[in-house]
């Protein structure tokens, strides 16, 4: 029986003092002193596609004749876009016919009952090309094609970057880097060394325009969150 007691006393003994092995090494853990700091990494790129929609509307009361009228326009857009390199399969055109008469939302008899509108639109990875023919898109109104440089109804040119998957080691770097210096001064001015990295987050990545005037140039940006390890 004093056998079993003691062998009952020892296995408490040893559960307690791992108990306190244990709190210790979380105190110790918890006492660990930490810097947690940002490094951001920006980055300005030229768009690598564009999509262009190119509107125009002609009004008449003819539905067949408003149609001869707009396949004899279309054929001028697509002239000047396929003379300026921009290929046959880079291009769609799309009809919208609009019943004014019909139209519960007008208030007054419209002196002309159809309103077409022809949209095509340029989708390409010729950005270059597509900034060039935007300079002679007023050509095209001598030419007979009053062409709507903005309307609420249809979406305007819109430039993106689709090369973000090539750029993003070298960001990331950068911006880990920039952490780093930040920690490193951290560090200096409470007197301690910066030790390894506990814990990092890599951010999400960020595409923009730089400004409403040169939407073809956008701003990829990223901010790291990384924790590190002071030492005395």
């Amino acid at each position: 029986m004093k056998n079993y007691a003691l062998s009952i006393a020892l296995l408490i003994g040893l559960i307690v003092l791992g108990c306190s092995i244990h709190s210790g090494m979380e105190s110790v853990s918890n006492n660990r002193r930490v810097v947690t700091v940002k490094g951001l990494a920006e980055k300005e790129v030229m768009a690598d596609k564009v999509i262009w929609p190119i509107v125009y509307k002609e009004l008449g009361n003819d539905l067949i004749s408003l149609y001869s009228t707009i396949e004899a326009k279309n054929k001028i857009v697509v002239d000047m876009l396929t003379a300026s390199g921009i290929t046959k399969d880079e291009i769609t055109t799309n009809v919208d016919v609009n019943d004014l008469q019909a139209d519960s939302y007008s208030s007054n008899y419209a002196q002309y009952r159809y309103r077409v509108s022809s949209i095509i639109t340029v989708n390409t990875g010729k950005v270059d090309t597509v900034l060039e023919l935007l300079k002679k898109q007023t050509s095209l109104i001598k030419k007979g094609v009053a062409v709507t440089f903005s309307n609420y109804s249809f979406p305007s040119i819109q430039f993106e970057y689709t090369g973000l998957n090539e750029i993003k080691p070298e960001m990331i770097k950068e911006a880990t880097k920039n952490a780093r210096k930040s920690a490193q001064q951290f560090a200096e001015d409470s007197d301690s060394k910066l030790g390894k990295i506990r814990t990092a987050n890599q951010g999400q990545f960020s595409i923009s325009d730089r400004d409403q005037n040169t939407q073809y140039i956008k701003k990829v940006r990223v901010v790291t969150t990384i924790e590190y390890l002071l030492e005395d």
